[in-house]
């Protein structure tokens, strides 16, 4: 018998003993003011959360949010400021580089801010692609954990899906932030009223 069969004979002999499982009595948090909180935290993931005003178009937050954008890629119906129609590129480079992708998310979680994207595009590039992105949610569609996210239907049945929260990011050893470095250099997640 070698030292490793000792060892392991030695240990199975002495036995652990039996322990229970723990409990699961996790009760997920609730927040008050979902919408605030949100707002809050996908701030501090370097995004922002605009509210559409009474009346105001998707083109009226395009012009408040983006005023300097040109390049607008979109196929969400009552965007006409859309210059590129994403479904009609054949190659997804074409999508790098536009000033704004302006697309569909499902619905936003309070607490970190993130927003669940199912692609309903032909290209997933412009999620990432674009310079600025603007997400577009119902202002109802939030909920509080990912704990109540990851059970919703929207995230049962997709092609392609991602969280995001906030616009690419990364640091180096010296601790300078960079923003776009792997994706847009700014998030903005609209919460559209009935309108």
């Amino acid at each position: 018998m070698n030292s490793k069969e000792e060892i392991l004979k030695r240990l199975a002999a002495d036995g652990m003993p039996e322990s229970p499982y723990p409990e699961m009595d996790f009760v997920p948090q609730r927040f008050e003011a979902r919408e605030a909180v949100f707002a809050e935290r996908l701030e501090a993931a370097g995004g922002r959360a605009v509210r559409m005003l009474p009346g105001e178009t998707l083109d009226g937050v395009i012009r408040r949010c983006y005023p300097e954008a040109r390049r607008i890629a979109s196929t969400l119906p009552g965007v006409t400021l859309a210059t590129v129609d994403p479904d009609a590129v054949e190659d997804p480079r074409e999508l790098v580089d536009v000033d704004l992708g302006v697309v569909r998310g499902s619905f936003g979680v309070a607490e970190n801010g993130a927003v669940w994207i199912a692609q309903d595009i032909r290209h997933k590039a412009l999620y990432f692609g674009a310079t600025a992105l603007m997400i577009v949610i119902p202002q109802d569609a939030l909920v509080d954990t990912m704990h109540e996210a990851v059970v919703r239907p929207e995230v049962d049945d997709f092609g392609y899906g991602c969280f995001m929260s906030g616009p690419s990011k990364t640091a180096d050893i010296e601790q300078a932030l960079v923003f776009g470095a792997h994706g847009p250099m700014s998030v903005t997640v609209v919460l559209r009223g009935e309108n």
